[in-house]
């Protein structure tokens, strides 16, 4: 418990730090010049298909009519932009939300292990690729859980409870990885995940929740068009600062844990006694021989 809370509260002292800052940033950054470049080569073409598949639809004819008769028939003129505009949108946030994970976490696991850590030994029991293989199929199987377990999101309770579960499973075997892929033997990492399973599944738990919250503003956004370009930013910069503390404070947890269980290894264990047997005495007729004529 104690290193649960500790790496908890260092985690959120972390993310006030300006360069994490600086990193919930990245996404927003990466977002607006993706679009800037794709509208630049793209724009036109993308409306212009648009338009072309709208037109050649009887039931968006059968709209235009209608909107004609009513006095909104300028509207026809703001439809194609607005249908591009929000196919391309989630496609520029997902992506951008996955270059700055894979660049975020390397970065915060180092951020946490130069100033707490500097002494602690890199063993490098993972590589580059195969932690990119094990979020993979993590995430595959997460999904798939996720879609056996729809049915069940119609018990009320239910909707609660299974999706963090699944996602918190998916967060601790993910972040735990990472966190120890730098510093860790493969080796150390098992044994690790085997002492200290139940508290990072929780810290999972916990950050899918926290998870939960940008989804709410994301939303609110859909729902009210007009603060759309303000609320839409808004949730990714939330989803950023909680994917960052939640990599801070796997970090903070899984290195102070490799540390000790490196500390616990190094401690020579004395002998075992049997009860009634007299221990080994040293032999000094070497040094009667030798000292005493």
């Amino acid at each position: 418990m104690n290193l649960f809370l500790d790496s908890f509260w260092r985690a959120v002292a972390y993310c006030v730090r300006p360069r994490v800052i600086a990193l919930s940033f990245l996404p927003l950054i990466l977002m607006v010049a993706v679009a800037l470049g794709l509208g630049y080569l793209y724009w036109e073409p993308a409306i212009d298909w648009v338009r072309t598949a709208l037109e050649g639809s009887s039931m968006v004819n059968n709209v235009w009519g209608w909107l004609q008769g009513i006095g909104l028939g300028s509207l026809k003129t703001v439809l194609a932009p607005l249908v591009v505009i929000f196919l391309v949108t989630p496609i520029i946030v997902v992506v951008s939300l996955l270059v700055v994970a894979v660049l975020m976490t390397p970065a915060l696991v180092s951020l946490v292990a130069e100033r707490r850590f500097p002494a602690l030994e890199r063993k490098k029991g993972s590589s580059t690729i195969l932690s990119v293989f094990w979020s993979l199929g993590s995430t595959l199987l997460a999904l798939i859980a996720l879609v056996i377990s729809v049915p069940l999101w119609l018990v009320p309770p239910l909707i609660l409870i299974l999706p963090p579960l699944i996602w918190g499973w998916l967060t601790y075997r993910v972040m735990t990885f990472d966190a120890l892929a730098g510093h860790a033997s493969k080796e150390e990492r098992r044994e690790l995940i085997r002492r200290h399973r139940g508290w990072l599944f929780g810290m999972g738990v916990m950050t899918g929740y926290l998870g939960a919250a940008p989804s709410l503003v994301w939303a609110s956004g859909a729902l009210f068009a007009a603060a759309f370009v303000v609320l839409v930013p808004l949730a990714i910069w939330i989803y950023t600062l909680v994917f960052a503390f939640s990599s801070l404070w796997f970090s903070h947890y899984c290195l102070a844990a490799l540390q000790a269980l490196r500390a616990e290894l190094a401690t020579p264990v004395a002998p075992a006694v049997t009860p009634g047997k007299p221990l080994p005495l040293r032999d000094d007729s070497i040094f009667t021989d030798t000292f005493i004529p």
